[in-house]
């Protein structure tokens, strides 16, 4: 529930923000073009050109980005930019997990032998209750099997290890779909956008330049921002996969390690 209170948290203000910037880009739109309307009436072709440039040039990454964004329509931009948060969320709440899930195994596999060797099965447990992070979990289910025997000891921890992986996939699955929806429900803006392009060239009965240039802009933005947010949830979704493959790997090796030692120990 923590979790879910968080990203709606999250959700909120982003939401928020970009109702805010809506709000002042329609708020001084109309007095920029009052002001603009007495000196147009008397400058030429190059001088609004110029300006235009000068005017594009000064302004910024975000304002231009803002922009586009309320060009492209709220109804799927808006569904974009949520798959955007929802992704960005939980992809944070992932590299946050795995990185406290990761563990110095050779540093570990020393104190449980050294723990074995002193105190027996008791203190080695104690070591990895101690220590954060699956591999410790895994070891404490062996270590706790071990007085069934190495047979018993070594299905714990294959049944646990399981477990374990599991918990460091969760929800990556979500991750992989907000990468595929949203260019499809950019792709979807834009077919809709192109409709109501053509609706509006058939109602006005001649093919107008401006009018198919301006529907045909509004429509390819929502495209582009689908695309540019896949691409955006992919490295991160490349990460976590990496990160998830580099703790599996330290997991087995680990386990073997454990498993040579239970068996070394209990020879003895």
């Amino acid at each position: 529930m923590k979790k879910l209170f968080s990203i709606l948290a999250i959700t909120g203000l982003m939401m928020f923000g970009t109702v805010q910037a809506q709000d002042s880009t329609q708020t001084t739109e109309p007095a920029a073009v009052e002001a603009a309307a007495a000196p147009a009436a008397e400058a030429t072709t190059e001088d609004v050109a110029a300006e235009a440039t000068d005017e594009t040039a000064e302004r910024g990454f975000t304002q231009e980005l803002k922009q586009r964004f309320i060009e492209g329509g709220p109804e799927y931009m808006g569904a974009v930019l949520l798959c955007l948060i929802l992704g960005l969320a939980i992809a944070i709440e992932r590299i946050i997990y795995l990185n406290l899930s990761t563990t110095n195994s050779k540093k570990l596999i020393k104190e449980v032998e050294e723990a074995l060797q002193s105190g027996g099965v008791n203190a080695a447990k104690e070591v990895c209750r101690n220590t954060p992070g699956p591999v410790a979990s895994i070891f404490y289910q062996g270590l706790d099997r071990s007085s069934h025997g190495i047979d018993s000891a070594e299905k714990s921890i294959v049944a646990y290890g399981g477990v374990q992986m599991g918990l460091l996939e969760k929800n990556v699955s979500w991750i992989s779909l907000f990468i595929a929806l949203a260019p499809m429900l950019g792709f979807l803006g834009t077919v809709i956008g192109m409709i109501i392009a053509f609706d509006k060239i058939e109602a006005a009965g001649n093919m107008d330049a401006s009018l198919v240039a301006g529907g045909i802009k509004v429509a390819l933005l929502t495209t582009v921002f689908g695309l540019i947010v896949a691409m955006i949830l992919q490295v991160f979704y490349n990460y976590i996969t990496a990160k998830i493959d580099s703790i599996v790997n330290d997991m087995e090796d680990a386990s073997i390690s454990l498993i040579d030692i239970l068996s070394d120990y209990l020879k003895k």
